[in-house]
């Protein structure tokens, strides 16, 4: 009996999403479907870069300036072998953005999740325990929202480089990205959840294991925070692409990753300044992918806002 009821179990889980409203409420947004099928378009072409992409940009024995700035497949003047041209240096414009998409949403996803981390923490600890604890976290909410993400990318690159004299910045990048992303969206999630907590903590589930005499954390992590995590699913959506663009802006700006790294920051950056030139399609292919990206996953953030909004049901 228990071998055969799992199948159907998983069966009935499987229906039951396919009639909820979630479900329901997508399959009539034509806009979060096409975004939907972009988004993930972009993230398979990322993952299966190396073995999409025709050419690999970031190889020099690969790489030859006989091939530089040629423009697209359809111009005159295009190669056959660079549906979308190629950049100063002789790199395949498409292969060079499948890399750039790879980095960009490492560097995004990372970044969000490490403020995931930080803010759902700080929000559970602030909006259960109250008092002063509250008051010290959101004073520091408040006062880290007077920073913006390159004033806190500088403040990091300079204390990683100024602590540790030996490391490069190609090896360090990253990582001072991901942290100015987490240490500039964190807020959104602290506040979020430290008003849902609030409203949860007063809650009969809480106050009967409390009587149990289950530990704070425990009570936290394991009863309050299932409770509160539907607004942060759509704080997480829209942040990526803010993640993204926030990457590609201090790449772009010369904080985040060197130009020899790929992503769509440098490689905007290194095609902005070929624009007036009339090679156009350096900039203009890493900008169009940068912002589809960011479109799609901001109307994917908005339906599954109105979705979660139970007074719009």
């Amino acid at each position: 009996m228990t071998e055969t009821s799992k199948p159907a179990a998983g069966k009935g889980a499987v229906a039951r999403f396919l009639e909820s409203d979630i479900y329901a409420s997508f399959r009539s947004s034509p806009l979060a479907m096409a975004a939907a099928v972009i988004v993930l378009a972009m993230f398979v072409g990322a993952v299966l870069a190396t073995l999409i992409a025709p050419y690999d940009p970031f190889d020099p024995a690969k790489v030859f300036l006989s091939d530089a700035s040629l423009p697209p497949r359809w111009q005159d003047g295009g190669d056959p072998r660079f549906f979308l041209g190629t950049d100063d240096q002789g790199r395949d414009m498409f292969s060079a953005i499948l890399y750039g998409l790879q980095v960009s949403l490492m560097v995004g996803g990372l970044g969000v999740a490490l403020a995931a981390l930080i803010g759902i923490t700080l929000g559970l600890v602030a909006g259960y325990v109250g008092g002063r604890t509250d008051a010290l976290i959101m004073r520091v909410a408040d006062v880290q929202l007077t920073f913006p993400a390159i004033l806190i990318a500088l403040l990091i690159d300079g204390v990683v480089h100024s602590v540790f004299k030996g490391i490069s910045r190609e090896t360090s990048a990253i990582p001072v990205l991901v942290v100015s992303i987490g240490l500039s969206f964190w807020v959104q999630y602290a506040r979020t959840v430290r008003s849902s907590t609030f409203v949860e903590k007063g809650k009969d589930y809480v106050s009967a294991a409390r009587l149990v005499g289950l530990p704070a954390p425990v009570i936290m992590w394991r009863h309050v925070l299932p409770n509160v995590l539907g607004p942060v699913l759509i704080i997480l959506t829209i942040n990526l692409g803010l993640a993204v663009i926030t990457e590609a802006t201090l790449s772009f700006l010369g904080v985040g990753l060197p130009p020899t790294e790929p992503s769509l920051g440098t490689l905007i950056a290194i095609g902005n300044q070929y624009l007036f030139s009339g090679e156009w399609w350096i900039v203009a292919f890493p900008g169009a992918t940068l912002a589809i990206l960011v479109l799609s996953v901001n109307l994917l953030g908005d339906w599954l806002r109105d979705a979660l909004n139970p007074k719009l049901r």
